[in-house]
């Protein structure tokens, strides 16, 4: 029986009809890849958009600490702070080559 199988040849697959397959299949995959590549592109792009607004300041008091009785300075820190600024890559709006450029709404 396996024999007769092997030697029937009327479902065969012509090659030229296997050469069309494998290119829609070889274009399919191609496509395919490329809107994943977009994807993860675009998904990257939000994360570093949600890491350029991260407020970074900061700011803390200083300490001063004078004797009780004769009210001469004991110890002494001071206070800092830090103000962060904006900079070109934190709002990341040059990012249109793969996604496209970003249409703002104008909120009307």
């Amino acid at each position: 029986m396996f024999q007769r199988l092997w030697n029937d040849e009327s479902g065969v697959i012509i090659s030229a009809e296997l050469a069309l397959v494998l290119t829609i299949v070889v274009i399919g995959i191609i496509v395919g890849l490329s809107e994943i590549a977009v994807a993860i592109n675009t998904e990257l792009n939000d994360l570093s958009n949600a890491f350029g607004a991260l407020d970074q300041s900061y700011s803390f008091t200083g300490y001063c600490g004078h004797d009780g009785r004769s009210g001469k300075l004991k110890s002494y820190v001071s206070g800092s702070c830090f103000m962060d600024r904006t900079d070109d890559c934190d709002r990341n709006d040059s990012c249109d080559i793969v996604v496209g450029p970003v249409r703002h709404s104008t909120g009307g």
